[in-house]
């Protein structure tokens, strides 16, 4: 199938700005800034960072909002044709709230790991929540997993234990993380794959059926996100916690003075801050659209291919070193996710196997012609 300039657009987009979305993050964790007490300090705010992120998602919300009133403007119905409009526009917001507050927990824990460990390892272990949506299908939605995804999820399995063997061989040769640091982190990843999951298998069990248009129902989980985030971090700051938890001057889960100053005193932590912002709400609007005008599947081959940008990026720039085992750990990561999806790797192996039956048989069939077409020997002289 030939891809038209907009889908191919879209394509490029959805990689751009989820490669910068992670990125972006990564980077306002190594710049140092001058916090309240005048100290320069590496930029430790994973809720602040999770807060810009729902805010992005807010945005969404208001580009709908936009798009909607502008067609209904028109007076022509065409807001019930737009595929960004188009499905049920009213309905209890609050049916998103827990898949917001789901989104919040899971985005706070995995910003947490990423400030322990390396960006390419973020974006790999995400792949775990394809492990996590399918037991929780199968324990809370009744349903059946065939043989090729069984051994999808064994073989992603795989490859997350060869990127977690290689974070720690990375470990030793990298003085930012140490081996402890990166446990943590790759921990803490994978826990929030598990509450993602959640958060997935309850949007297909209550959410899906309402035809929420998909800008609308990722704006209302940004706002409550951002609402409830928001509100959360004024008692965050006088929860206690130790290294390598917390490395601001009052030793808090998040102190979001020190952020707002070190944000201040650094326009690089502000560009990344904006640029975590922007990129989230471009990044949902191109995998929205790329589902819808494409695959679900291309979906989620584009965002391999995200994270394969992701961690060539950061070998480039010296965030981590090459290590073999991370190759193979993504290798195995994009096949389990592919045999999963029922993308490529059985085509191909049907392909394969029915042009080798179609040449042996075809050998077998031309051979018989010849005997059975070869003239009989001459007898009439003796």
């Amino acid at each position: 199938m030939a891809f038209t300039n907009y889908q191919i657009f879209l394509a490029l987009l959805q990689i751009t700005t989820g490669s910068i979305n992670t990125l972006s993050t990564k980077w306002a964790d190594t710049v140092e800034s001058a916090d309240s007490s005048g100290n320069k300090k590496e930029f430790k705010h994973p809720f602040v960072q999770a807060c810009a992120m729902f805010l992005g998602e807010f945005l969404c919300l208001l580009t709908f909002k936009a798009v909607y009133f502008t067609l209904r403007r028109k007076r022509d119905g065409s807001e019930d044709e737009n595929t960004l409009t188009k499905g049920t526009r009213e309905f209890n917001a609050f049916t998103l709230y827990i898949p917001a507050i789901c989104d919040m927990v899971g985005t706070s824990l995995m910003y947490i790991g990423l400030n322990l460990t390396f960006a390419s390892s973020f974006q790999m272990f995400r792949g775990a929540v394809i492990i996590f949506v399918a037991l929780l299908s199968v324990a809370f939605l009744q349903r059946r997993l065939v043989a090729r995804e069984w051994i999808g999820i064994f073989v992603i399995v795989l490859g997350l234990a060869m990127v977690g063997a290689a974070d720690m061989l990375v470990s030793t040769d990298d003085s930012k993380h140490s081996r402890n640091d990166i446990i943590t982190g790759d921990l803490l990843i994978l826990t929030a794959q598990i509450i993602t999951a959640v958060q997935m298998v309850y949007e297909e069990k209550f959410v899906a059926g309402l035809d929420i248009p998909a800008l609308q129902a990722v704006g209302y989980e940004g706002l409550f996100g951002f609402a409830t985030l928001g509100a959360l971090l004024v008692p965050f700051y006088y929860i206690k916690v130790g290294p390598p938890f917390s490395d601001n001057t009052t030793g808090s889960l998040e102190n979001v003075f020190d952020a707002l100053y070190q944000i201040k005193n650094s326009w690089q932590i502000l560009v990344s801050i904006l640029g975590t912002v922007v990129s989230i709400a471009f990044f949902n609007y191109a995998g929205i659209s790329v589902t819808k005008e494409i695959s679900a599947t291309t979906r989620m081959v584009l965002d391999s291919v995200r994270t394969l940008v992701i961690w060539v990026f950061s070998m480039v720039i010296g965030w981590q070193v090459f290590q073999p085992l991370t190759l193979c750990g993504f290798v195995f990561l994009l096949f389990g996710m592919c045999l999963y999806n029922n993308i490529l790797i059985c085509q191909t192996y049907r392909f394969i196997r029915d042009s080798c039956t179609r040449r042996i048989y075809g050998n077998v069939v031309n051979e018989t012609n010849v005997i059975v077409n070869r003239p009989a020997d001459d007898t009439s002289n003796p």
